[in-house]
């Protein structure tokens, strides 16, 4: 790990008990919290991916350095509400220029902090529209990255950008720091542009606050839990949830840096076992990751009784999966009903809704024909039909409708448009009033972009509404076209995405694309008419395949499988295909 100026590094982790007296976010802006978190032990520790831990920063450590940092960043002639971009790594510098805004009055604005397939030149590109878009004064980075995003600010007007260390030389202005109060803008989160080019959401102090008042209580947090994650910082689920909520109910956290989980997912349940980890959150591809890698003799090594909370969400689940993974590490300790799946979104500061604790994933199997031709669930008897998972009620204080295209309430089993309203949503889209206005109301009502249906007071979400495919006027959820892809012995969890295109007649197509290293034409055949037959037998629809090399398939920001993306690119293939055809 890069050393971090002005971090001091001790011997030991933050402890987990603290004397100071548990609060679960109960103040009125992040500065509070950090200064009531400050009274205590606890805070924040780094690992290597040697496993071994690097850099601890206590929650005191980290207000006194983001104080001082913040006096220098206001040397520069900033109004209040400035931009401040940040390429958000795993490590110390991000909390302290994150917490630096809050106590200048400026707004952060986590960029990410990957370089994808595409290289260089895609990585600049997306830097530059980010910046672009939130319109950032300063920017910052780590001096690894600093090229990129000198690069990517080329141009923009920009009053400083330069490495976490060049700051510390900036001079301290004598000022008594204005902290940024319940109204004003506590951060910009940037979307993963699922279906798009990412918006900027805009977060107040009190939308945040409340929604880590509410995670507090639905996750019953205690004097007693430790928090681990892998996540990375730009991410709502990793800044909200495993960066401000531990943070805001003063307990410890350890952190393993994202590409190191990625490369050695066993350093995830290798923290939980020698952290005595309790609380710790991941989609379901983190959990996939495991189940991949993971050897059944490496399971001796684990001691996961600790783990209570193991949060699941930003992605469909799949009760495969966390079957899967239970079975795998039952011997281990891991209790199944620690599975909490939850529902959130950056435009609602992060959760919606936590399935009821101790009750594990609890499914509904719903008839495949009601689903597609009725939009209403069905229930059948379990592992017949399609698999859906409960995600728990709504926070307190926040309501939620299930509207129809008419905008018409539905009842209970009747899927529709989920709608929500409550005291975390965002103020809107940063400059973007357009946009705003397509999913905002003016009482007050986010329409979320997601399908689903409420049963027994739960939010059970059944798909994207962009991404549904509809195929001869029936409505055909792609998740169940990738799952049927994805159990096939020659593939993995992401190697497929499921869309539609326009086809010769100008109806809808759906189209499957898998990613595979399989080489030989004839496995290939073998592959695509297996493919074929089960889409056929199960959904009753023909779909095309397009079998691609690896790495082909688009991700969003947060790693996340794109369908808009895969769409594209699918229909600039086949535009080349046939312009070469035509030569």
């Amino acid at each position: 790990m890069n050393q971090v100026a002005n971090v001091e590094i001790t011997e030991s982790a933050t402890p987990t008990l603290s004397a100071l007296p548990l609060r679960l976010a109960d103040f009125d802006s992040l500065a509070s919290a950090l200064d009531y978190a400050a009274q205590g032990e606890s805070g924040t520790n780094f690992y290597a991916g040697s496993g071994k831990l690097a850099t601890v920063l206590p929650y005191c450590k980290l207000r006194e350095q983001a104080q001082t940092l913040a006096k220098r960043l206001l040397s520069f002639p900033l109004e209040r509400g400035t931009r401040v971009a940040i390429v958000a790594e795993t490590n110390p510098d991000f909390l302290r220029f994150f917490f630096a805004c809050q106590y200048a009055g400026l707004v952060p604005v986590a960029l990410p902090a990957v370089i994808h397939v595409g290289g260089h030149k895609a990585y600049v590109n997306q830097l530059n529209g980010l910046l672009k878009g939130c319109r950032a004064s300063l920017a910052v980075s780590s001096s690894q990255l600093l090229p990129f995003l000198t690069e990517a600010a080329e141009g923009l007007g920009l009053q400083f950008v330069n490495a976490a260390s060049a700051f510390d030389e900036l001079p301290l202005k004598d000022i008594t720091l204005k902290p940024s109060g319940p109204n004003e803008t506590a951060y910009l989160q940037y979307t993963s542009g699922s279906t798009g080019f990412p918006r900027g959401v805009i977060i107040t102090q009190e939308s945040v606050m409340a929604n880590l008042l509410a995670s507090g209580h639905g996750l019953d947090v205690r004097v007693d839990d430790r928090l681990v994650s892998w996540l990375p910082f730009y991410h709502d689920m990793g800044l909200v949830g495993c960066l401000l909520a531990p943070m805001a109910t003063q307990r410890s956290i350890d952190y393993l840096d994202t590409r190191d989980f990625a490369m050695r997912p066993r350093r995830w349940l290798e923290l939980l076992s020698s952290s005595r980890g309790t609380i710790s959150f991941s989609p379901p591809f983190g959990y996939a990751l495991c189940v991949r890698r993971l050897r059944p003799e490496d399971i001796a090594q684990y001691d996961l009784s600790a783990w209570r909370v193991a949060g699941i969400g930003a992605e469909p689940i799949h009760v495969e999966l966390t079957n899967r993974f239970c079975e795998l590490l039952a011997p281990a300790g891991f209790n199944p009903k620690s599975f909490v799946p939850s529902y959130g979104m950056a435009e609602t500061s992060l959760a919606l809704s936590f399935a009821p604790l101790g009750t594990g994933v609890v499914v509904d199997w719903l008839d495949g024909d009601d689903l597609a031709d009725n939009l209403v669930a069905t229930k059948v008897s379990p592992n017949t039909g399609s698999s859906f998972v409960r995600c728990g009620p709504i926070l307190p204080k926040h309501e939620v409708l299930i509207l129809d295209e008419q905008g018409k309430s539905l009842a209970e089993m009747q899927i529709g448009r989920i709608n929500v309203r409550g005291p975390s949503i965002m103020s809107g889209y940063f400059e973007l009033p357009e946009q705003t206005q397509l999913v905002l109301s003016a009482d007050g009502w986010l329409d979320t972009g997601d399908l689903g249906y409420l049963v027994d007071g739960q939010i059970v979400v059944t798909g994207r509404h962009k991404d549904m495919l509809i195929i001869n006027g029936r409505n055909i959820w792609p998740q169940d076209i990738e799952a049927i892809a994805t159990r096939q012995p020659e593939l993995r969890s992401v190697d497929a995405s499921a869309v539609s295109v326009p086809g010769p007649d100008q109806e809808e197509i759906a189209v499957l694309i898998v990613q595979c290293n399989i080489t030989d034409s004839e496995e290939q055949h073998l592959l695509t008419q297996r493919l074929h037959r089960e889409i056929h037998e199960e959904l009753g629809v023909n779909c095309v395949i397009e079998l691609v090399p690896r790495h082909t398939l688009p991700r969003t920001s947060s790693g996340k499988l794109s369908r808009s993306g895969a769409r594209k690119d699918y229909i600039l293939r086949q535009k080349a295909l046939a312009e070469n055809a035509a030569k």
